[in-house]
């Protein structure tokens, strides 16, 4: 058994990787690489500093790597199971991608070991797989989005694509113009625009606003908050489980001392022939 193999070594490392001290680090790992990578966009601290970045970065870097070898050393098998560890490994494999002259945009790919945060922090990864658990109903949801879309670029280049090619001229350029109304940024101008020519084309765009933007994006935000609130309450049962599991296993070892201890003052007390 080699040192690294050392079963109280690897549960010290346990005990420290599910501590709040490993949490609060590895938290404010983040936040100082997040400073660092926005310290590079701006071409003044870049030139004055570009060494130092690159060093701290690079730092950085070499603790995160370290900092897996170590949890795979301390969890074994046990490390792969999680598909949180396999999304940190991702993201630091990819970070630390060679970004030499020919891959020189990969550096910007540093800039994902912040996504770390999200497993890093319960909060965060409770978000997270609420909306990975809401993905097959926002699927339907999508797909009548996308219908609703074409449904109305048809409709739109037919009815305005003669005199107002640049927005409705083609299929494509019709669901551009309806996608950029449906965020609603910048629409009144467009709906203005189409209007000198067709006086009644408000109603056109107000029944896609509302039918768009108004009712299915607000069946999107219900669907991800009612996934939400069921992931909760699953883990809040799974919590209760676990914790009336353990409870019967403390009973149970408590009824066997007692046992036990019947046995033993039967045997002491017996009569010596």
């Amino acid at each position: 058994m080699t040192f690294l193999d050392h079963r109280g070594l690897r549960t010290a490392l346990s005990a420290f990787f599910k501590s709040r001290t490993y949490e609060f680090g590895i938290v404010a790992l983040i936040a100082l690489n997040a400073a660092l990578l926005g310290a590079e966009t701006f071409s003044s601290m870049e030139n004055a500093m570009g060494g130092f970045l690159d060093l701290a970065n690079d730092a950085i870097a070499v603790i995160f790597v370290i900092e897996m070898i170590l949890k795979i050393l301390a969890f074994r098998h046990v490390f792969f199971r999680d598909p949180w560890n396999w999304f940190d490994l991702t993201v630091i494999a990819i970070s630390i991608a060679p970004a030499n002259e020919a891959f020189a945009s990969l550096r910007a790919l540093r800039a994902l070991r912040l996504l770390r945060l999200v497993t890093v922090l319960p909060s965060l990864r409770r978000v997270v797989e609420g909306f990975l658990k809401a993905l097959p109903s926002l699927g339907s949801i999508m797909l009548l989005l996308a219908l609703l879309l074409f449904v109305f670029s048809v409709m739109g280049t037919k009815l305005f694509g003669t005199e107002h090619p640049e927005a409705f001229g083609t299929l494509g350029a019709s669901a551009f113009s309806l996608f950029s109304v449906m965020t609603l940024e910048g629409w009144p101008d467009l709906a203005r625009e189409i209007m000198r020519t067709h006086p009644v084309a408000w109603v056109f765009f107000i029944t896609f606003i509302v039918l768009s933007s108004w009712v299915v994006l607000n069946l999107v935000i219900g669907v991800v908050v009612d996934s939400m609130q069921s992931h909760a309450r699953e883990q809040e049962e799974e919590l209760e489980i676990a914790i009336l599991r353990n409870q019967a296993k403390m009973m149970e070892e408590i009824e066997a001392i007692r046992r036990e201890i019947s046995a033993l003052d039967a045997t002491t007390s017996a009569p010596k022939q």
